[in-house]
């Protein structure tokens, strides 16, 4: 009998993971709160639920029985997949309390603490005046962010210099808490330092890690990713200590089986956990880039080890890959054009553009105010670098000229 797969969420970056389930040729439930969700194209069964609805999916599970349940690169759905899989006796590769300290950044800094992990300082509060004292412990520098939340969206940079009165700071409370679900704000110790992200997979509580990604973001007061390139280009001694440190928050949440995603700073005082997720990394890096760089499939590997099968995990080249992502200004678009060039330019694999003409933009704040992406590869993370930065400065951006 054909067996059943249940995927949490059926935005694009899902895909790849629904089409790997196919190929296994399993028959495919999507659920996803968006009807007009891409991956629901590729659907047995459409589900027009939201992901974090713990117990609407466990009705769902009911009534569909699946043989598998899994998400792909969404922090939230990763604790619904947990929650789900524990209710219905099924043996969860992370159980409901390590989904918390995966998804939920308080649960996640008190987890790594415990276990002796270097993180920034930090504090969860939960209402105005938890914040403010929070930011006079820290000195006024630090960095705001939401307790669950993914995208950058909510997150600031409080700087010292800036002097901010209390209303001011007060309406970053809210802007942060907006984007929380769980109404819990973050206040941390505002790290220095390159930042990167590590790409790993667990089997059997055996962690790999396959690459470390460099990150660039855009500067503050927000925090949003414009490139990915690996492999990474720092000294192999700091990535040495990259990798140690990312073996200890993996074990720390005790993760089973499954990818993982952690983003780390190297400090002045050494390297720190950002943050850890147990899930796929998004913005294509693990299911773009390192198949470009390293010739592993992480998305085929881990549909394979979530329905028990052993993985694939060798490397079978050392290539460079990146991607740079389209910025906007404020405005309405008026034109948007990629010369044709620009696709037969060498080591150019992909090029999206996520708005169209008609379309309301602002600068970039998250990842939602995003314009498009290119992906590049090359012989070396230099190269695709370059060919990236290349590509992206020939796509044409035109604007509606607002009237004075």
């Amino acid at each position: 009998m054909r067996k059943t797969m249940m995927i949490l969420g059926a935005s694009a970056l899902q895909v790849p993971a629904i089409k790997k389930a196919k190929e296994l040729g399993y028959r495919i439930i999507l659920v996803d709160y968006d009807e007009n969700a891409v991956g629901f194209s590729l659907a047995d069964v459409k589900l027009v639920v939201s992901t974090l609805d713990q117990e609407e999916v466990y009705r769902q599970a009911l009534i569909h029985q699946p043989d598998v349940i899994i998400t792909s690169t969404s922090d939230g759905p990763v604790r619904t997949a947990a929650y789900v899989n524990e209710k219905l006796g099924k043996k969860p590769d992370l159980s409901y309390e390590d989904a918390l300290c995966a998804t939920v950044k308080s649960h996640m800094r008190r987890r790594l603490q415990e276990c002796g992990v270097p993180i920034p300082i930090y504090n969860a509060v939960d209402d105005q005046e938890g914040f403010l004292e929070a930011v006079g412990r820290l000195g006024g520098r630090c960095i705001v962010k939401p307790a669950d939340n993914a995208g950058s969206r909510g997150v600031v940079l409080l700087d010292k210099e800036e002097q901010k009165g209390r209303d001011e700071l007060c309406r970053i409370y809210e802007y942060s808490r907006e984007n929380s679900r769980s109404g819990t704000v973050m206040v941390e110790e505002f790290m220095e330092g390159p930042e990167v992200s590590v790409e790993a997979m667990t089997v059997d509580g055996v962690t790999k890690i396959l690459t470390i990604t460099d990150k660039f973001i855009t500067p503050p007061p927000y925090f949003v990713e414009l490139c990915h390139c690996e492999p990474s280009r720092l000294p192999e001694e700091i990535q040495e200590e990259i990798r140690r440190v990312t073996l200890q928050a993996v074990a720390a949440i005790r993760l089973q089986n499954g990818p993982s995603h952690t983003e780390v700073k190297v400090t002045q005082d050494g390297v720190k956990i950002v943050e850890l997720a147990a899930r796929l990394g998004g913005d294509f890096i693990t299911s773009r880039l390192v198949p470009l760089s390293t010739g592993v499939d992480m998305v085929g590997a881990s549909v394979a080890l979530a329905v028990g099968r052993k993985p694939e995990l060798t490397p079978t080249r050392q290539k460079g890959a990146a991607i740079h992502f389209l910025q906007g200004e404020e405005g309405t678009i008026r034109h948007m054009e990629v010369p044709e060039e620009v696709y037969r330019m060498a080591g150019v694999e992909e090029i999206v553009l996520y708005k169209k003409e008609g379309d309301c933009v602002h600068k970039t704040r998250s990842s939602n105010d995003r314009l498009g992406h290119v992906i590049t590869s090359g012989e070396s993370a230099q190269e695709a670098m370059d060919r990236g930065k290349r590509a992206l400065s020939m796509i044409r951006v035109e604007y509606w000229q607002r009237d004075n």
